[in-house]
């Protein structure tokens, strides 16, 4: 009689985690039916009534958490991990989430470096970091650790870091997939192309370098004869890029397939059809952005390789609301499915939260 239920408590009483409980509680996201029965169950077993006071104490406490990402065009993949985020923080409003953009050059490393005495500066509980300079983010993590800010890392998973979770695909998997995309187009003897984009500071993000490990190992366990030529184009310089591209493929008629392990290859694929070149040239990409897509429908890219990027956002923010304020264990590795996308099935591929 008078004893107090957490919802942890409730979560116990009926074997469900307390995410569940919080969302039947609040009427906030779905859950199964078999979970909203057994909930109900015991809140009418116990009597439950929601203390007003302590919820009201509760959201007195403002919670606010910065998010570490490129910055951004419409339509571009990062756009879209920021819609994932802007829906958990409007999900999480009523307890006082806050979310604060910090935005870096995903091709200047020294931009997210400018951004790391902000970040130890500012009066927040928790941090999202895209993981692109590995280096970086080690040091900025080790200074979280002693301020004991939580944080998520997204993009690419780095060992020896203490992240309360990661979101995304497992990189080296996903490199290895594209090595078997790319070798069962060509024959053993084909030589290849790697179209790798400038950057000031570290050559790769965190995650192409991984992404290329997979891919070439791949390619080497499996009878690969001919040869890998890297070539480095800007991501946004098209007359520079023509001027690389033409003066390659002047010199290296025989290459008829390559790749590219982030999410412009749209980059090649406007090359190829304002050239008026054939679509023979066997090209995988990554992300399902529009100007991706536009090209996989036209036959100038031939797979696209896909994440899940709203839902990486979305997640990320609920992670560390379930660490600091549902008090919930968070699964450290999240893996992202790895989603292969031809023309043939594009249509029917839904990625939304």
């Amino acid at each position: 009689m008078g004893k107090t239920y957490r919802i942890k408590d409730i979560a116990e009483l009926s074997g469900v985690s307390t995410g569940t409980v919080d969302r039947i509680l609040h009427n906030r996201g779905k859950v199964s039916e078999e979970a909203q029965k057994k909930v109900e169950k015991v809140l009418k077993e116990i009597d439950y009534h929601p203390n007003l006071i302590a919820r009201s104490l509760a959201l007195k406490k403002k919670y606010k958490f910065i998010t570490l990402i490129p910055s951004f065009a419409q339509g571009e993949y990062w756009a879209k991990l920021s819609e994932g985020i802007n829906k958990a923080e409007q999900e999480l409003f009523s307890y006082n989430i806050e979310v604060d953009r910090m935005f870096f050059n995903q091709y200047d490393k020294s931009s997210f470096d400018n951004l790391i005495p902000k970040i130890e500066e500012a009066d927040c509980q928790g941090v999202i970091i895209a993981t692109l300079f590995k280096e970086s983010v080690i040091q900025l993590t080790q200074q979280l650790d002693k301020l004991e800010i939580p944080y998520v890392l997204i993009d690419a998973f780095i060992e020896n870091t203490n992240c309360i979770a990661y979101y995304g695909t497992n990189s080296y998997d996903s490199g290895y997939i594209a090595g078997r995309l790319l070798f069962e187009q060509i024959q053993p003897e084909d030589n290849i192309a790697i179209f790798r984009f400038i950057r000031k500071g570290d050559m790769h993000s965190t995650q192409v370098m991984k992404r290329e490990e997979g891919f070439r190992d791949y390619l080497y366990g499996h009878d690969f004869l001919g040869k890998i030529y890297p070539v480095h184009i800007h991501a946004d310089e098209s007359e520079e890029n023509k001027e690389i591209l033409d003066s390659f493929f002047a010199t290296h008629e025989e290459i008829k397939a390559g790749i590219i392990f982030n999410s412009r290859a749209h980059v090649l694929g406007d090359y190829f059809r304002n050239q008026d070149i054939d679509r023979h040239f066997k090209l995988i990409g990554y992300d399902v952005i529009n100007s991706n897509l536009n090209h996989l429908n036209d036959g100038y890219i031939t797979h696209l390789i896909a994440q899940r990027p709203e839902v990486q956002g979305f997640n990320c923010v609920r992670a560390l609301f379930r660490h600091l304020v549902l008090k919930e264990k968070v699964e450290q590795i999240n893996y992202m499915p790895i989603d292969i996308l031809i023309k043939e099935n594009i249509k029917y591929y839904n990625n939304y939260i």
